[in-house]
């Protein structure tokens, strides 16, 4: 029984292997034959061209109306399936033509979290009189988008979207193009690649509130300890309600108006998102963590700045701030610092 077992699965193993070895060797020639670029326009070397089930149907019909008219001897009949047959013979190259010359361009791959989608944006323009029309872009296992390309300089930009489960560099797979105008009798389909690469941010994870006050930035140490009372920041127009004990009597005796003293806290009032404030957790729960603290503190509008180890950013805020700093957290080596 147990050998019987082993021998089952040794045979599901091999039939997986043979799959794989076949997609391998598919992927390798269709890098020799269409390249990676970022701009691609389609031609007969990109191009494939076969009949679908509902085409496959359609011969099955002209072939019983031509053993129609045979049994029968009725021209009507042979009429019909000679044009039918007719029909047939040239649905393909106006299927074929309705994608050749169509011009597909990677405008932008945008940055995303892993678990959500990216978006890439392609331009879709015609090079030639034709129009391009009911064309179907997608990764599989996605429904991607149908798109018309018509008249028009700037032709179309459509955006398709890419599940992410890693962060990183991802590469995205070959994107399918497809069409089956005018009839669906016939599928005209190429595998492209636009050489896409997202860039995937560790999934924001929340490790509580922003550590505020937590710790101090490299140089401000002596900002953070200074004197335990308030500092003394400077004077201002005295204002009915201002605390008596503030009032600076001296400069109001000496014959000027009447101020008031200001002080400021001696404390560190920027935020530092430290690689250390999260010991004990695992590499890639400290990375979604400090994305979590990074999206916070710029919702909020609080200058900050991240420690990593071996580098740091001074505090800042802005969108150019958030991309540089999650793009550090995206990049971090898969493994570096343990917990």
């Amino acid at each position: 029984m147990l050998e019987k077992t082993a021998t089952t699965r040794s045979n599901s193993a091999n039939d997986n292997r043979i799959p794989r070895l076949f997609r391998k060797r598919w992927l390798r020639w269709l890098d020799r034959r269409a390249p990676a670029s970022a701009s691609v326009v389609l031609n007969h070397r990109r191009l494939f061209v076969i009949p679908t089930l509902a085409g496959m149907g359609f011969v099955l019909v002209v072939t019983l109306l031509w053993l129609l008219g045979t049994n029968y001897e009725n021209n009507l009949v042979f009429a019909l399936a000679f044009l039918l047959a007719g029909l047939f013979v040239v649905l393909p190259v106006h299927t074929f033509a309705n994608l050749s010359g169509l011009k597909l361009q990677l405008v932008e791959a945008e940055p995303a979290f892993a678990g959500d989608y990216g978006q890439a944006r392609i331009r879709l323009t015609k090079t030639g009189k034709r129009f391009h029309e009911r064309i179907r872009l997608a990764w599989p296992p996605e429904e991607g988008a149908l798109v018309d390309v018509a008249a028009g300089r700037d032709g179309r930009e459509i955006r398709l979207d890419l599940p992410l489960v890693r962060r990183g560099r991802v590469r995205a797979p070959r994107i399918l193009v497809e069409s089956r105008f005018p009839l669906g009798l016939f599928r005209c389909w190429s595998w492209v690649d636009l050489d896409v690469e997202f860039l995937v941010y560790p999934q924001p994870k929340s490790a509580g509130p922003l550590p505020l006050g937590a710790n101090a930035g490299e140089g401000d140490q002596e900002l953070a300890h200074s004197s335990s009372g308030d500092d003394f920041a400077g004077l201002k127009h005295y204002q009915p309600g201002d605390s008596l004990r503030h009032v600076a009597w001296k400069q109001y005796a000496s014959g000027r108006d009447l101020y008031s003293k200001e002080y400021a806290s001696g404390s560190d009032a920027r935020l530092w998102l430290d690689w250390d404030l999260l010991a004990g957790r695992d590499v890639e729960t400290r990375l979604s963590n400090l994305c979590s603290w990074i999206v916070d503190a710029e919702r909020a509008q609080i200058p900050y700045g991240l420690r990593l180890p071996g580098q740091t950013v001074a505090p800042g805020l802005g969108g150019a701030h958030k991309s540089h700093l999650l793009g550090l957290l995206a990049l971090f080596p898969v493994q570096g610092v343990g917990a």
